[in-house]
């Protein structure tokens, strides 16, 4: 850590502050960006030329090693934040998907992969290594692409997370992995193997059960003291010393703060924790990515174009290939997994992370390791061309079946949301729940909009909502919600009619023109209900509170408390009509 110099720093964020917004308004992965910056300013890029040019050595980076130290720090934060999303409910809810389907694609590309990687003259170790990294995507660029394209709840977005999900997961047996070959003494592999995941067992099983104990009560503490600052730095503190225990233990540092993510994902501070360390994670791993990026020699492309050409080639086509045919014996749609196979037949982070690490054990030579990365870096790079190819071939293929599918396969999930209506409204709901990967089916009445939206792979389809039928076809009685959308109010009380009928105990939220027919709605059943004009006045008292001088927080806490009061106002009438109603038949 020493050796990151002051300018390097600065080079960094400048860079960050270039990069994040050109590829936002190009709709490109940050990732790539990083990447990009990385090969022009790093040592074997324009930093070549600092020699001819002392004055590029300022705004360069000439050396990497301060660099890497620095960007280790971002893989800690994204394990962390990996493990702070495997919650337990979430995992049982796709067990199909990621223990069927994601360990499958896992075992079978990391054979097949280590196998060609062995067939080349690689030895067993380091085809080992090469199988299990390559058979991992890139969790950041292709979770990107499916939010951004509001693809998240369709069938091949949910297949696409839950086999990513566990290439998640598959990340920390390969840390032991090479670890396990980085300490070996000599003796037989299988026995290093067998020390090394006794060894790790102990140590996860000890932070495991002594930070369920510590941690919970610690943070709840901190809570107590309403303090940010003081909670943001405990965070940081039970990140930083799980990885250094862990890595103390001679395992990877990155495997405790995964280990810290796990103790507290089940925990009630688990969303305030992702908004507080989630600035840090995307700056700290845009400096990883700019390090890897910054280790690659372009002139070896040069050098031997046609290799690697090849081999880019050959890896996104063996893993589209083993992903198709898994996502075919899984019950997708050819459509839908050949598109899932263009989708995950890049390399991943993981990759630069292990390869890495195979480098600090010497387990491969670096002219390897400088090729795979190259291999890797380049497949990333065509990921959104591959992606593009994808869907458009799955659109070919069947877009009748594909939308069909879509439903059915989205609606084994437990804990999904329904729309009813996919108007503004509705896609600005479905737009924020991609953001948060949480699955959604659409129904709409309108044929030309749900064709429209069907080809573009949104997860809707046209069915009356006022029909129980079609509210069971959705899977009603699984979802974790019923968002009615709809601006026609009749239509709005048959579709809170048929709720109730076919899942009364599931949660209905629905919009609602004015207070008088938010309280005929509450009255039928709706769980809360949300007056158009009584949001939109609110926000505007907001604005003018700000306006009038009153500081942005008080005037949003003036507001809330007068939010909250309309509130209990309308479920007491909403709790009093049905009261009236029954008094009225009595006399």
């Amino acid at each position: 850590m020493e050796d990151l110099q002051l300018h390097e720093a600065v080079v960094f964020l400048a860079a960050a502050g270039v990069v994040i917004p050109i590829v936002k308004r190009l709709h490109i992965s940050p990732v790539l960006g990083f990447l990009m910056i990385g090969l022009a300013v790093g040592p074997y890029g324009l930093a070549r030329l600092a020699d001819d040019y002392t004055w590029l050595s300022y705004i360069l980076i000439t050396d990497v090693a301060g660099v890497r130290a620095l960007a280790e720090l971002g893989v800690i934060f994204l394990l962390f934040m990996i493990g702070l999303e495997l919650s337990l409910e979430r995992l049982w809810a796709m067990r199909r998907l990621v223990l069927g389907m994601g360990s499958t694609q896992i075992v079978v590309s990391a054979i097949i992969i280590g196998l060609i990687a062995w067939g080349f003259g690689n030895p067993v170790e380091v085809a080992v290594l090469l199988g299990a990294c390559l058979a991992l995507s890139s969790t950041a660029i292709v979770m990107q692409l499916l939010v951004e394209q509001g693809r998240f709840g369709t069938g091949v977005g949910q297949g696409t997370f839950g086999v990513l999900l566990a290439q998640d997961i598959a990340v920390v047996p390969i840390l032991f992995l090479v670890g396990a070959f980085g300490v070996q003494q000599g003796g037989p592999l299988i026995l290093e193997l067998g020390f090394a995941l006794i060894e790790a067992a102990l140590a996860v099983g000890l932070i495991l059960g002594i930070g369920r104990y510590l941690i919970r009560p610690l943070f709840r503490f901190v809570a107590d003291a309403d303090s940010p600052e003081l909670f943001m730095a405990v965070t940081l503190l039970v990140i930083i010393a799980t990885a250094s225990i862990t890595h103390a233990a001679g395992l990877s540092a990155a495997l405790g703060a995964f280990l810290a993510g796990i103790l507290l994902a089940e925990s009630e501070y688990r969303h305030e924790i992702e908004v507080n360390i989630e600035p840090f994670k995307g700056l700290l791993l845009g400096l990883f990515f700019m390090s890897v990026a910054m280790g690659i020699d372009l002139f070896e492309i040069m050098s031997n174009p046609g290799w690697i050409f090849l081999s880019v080639a050959g890896l996104i086509i063996i893993k589209a290939l083993i992903m198709t045919v898994i996502a075919r014996a899984f019950g997708f749609n050819p459509g839908q997994s050949l598109e899932m196979g263009l989708l995950l037949g890049q390399g991943g982070e993981f990759a630069f992370l292990v390869l890495g690490l195979a480098l600090g054990y010497q387990l491969l030579p670096d002219a390897t390791a400088q090729f795979m990365l190259i291999v890797v870096g380049a497949t990333m790079f065509l990921t959104p061309l591959t992606a593009k190819l994808g869907q458009h071939l799955r659109t070919l293929i069947s877009a009748r079946e594909q939308t069909e599918a879509d439903v059915e396969i989205a609606t084994d999930l437990k804990g999904h949301v329904i729309i009813v209506g996919y108007g503004r409204t509705g896609k600005l709901l479905a737009a924020l729940l991609d953001r948060q990967q949480i699955a959604h089916i659409g129904l709409d009445l309108d044929a030309r909009r749900v064709a429209d939206l069907s080809a573009e792979g949104v997860p809707i389809f046209r069915g009356d909502a006022s029909r129980a039928a079609i509210l069971a076809k959705a899977n009603l009685k699984q979802a974790a919600v019923l968002a009615i959308c709809t601006d026609d109010h009749a239509a709005t009380e048959l579709v809170l009619g048929a709720a109730q009928r076919e899942a009364p105990d599931v949660p209905v939220i629905a919009r609602a023109h004015d207070t008088r027919h938010a309280e005929v709605l509450m009255s039928h059943g709706a769980s809360r209900v949300v007056p158009e004009v009584l949001e939109c006045g609110l926000h505007l008292g907001q604005v003018m509170f700000e306006h009038v001088g009153l500081p942005s927080t008080v005037a949003r806490d003036l507001v809330d408390a007068q939010r909250t009061e309309l509130s209990l106002a309308l479920d007491a009438s909403a709790r009093h009509q049905p009261a009236q109603a029954e008094a009225e038949k009595v006399t």
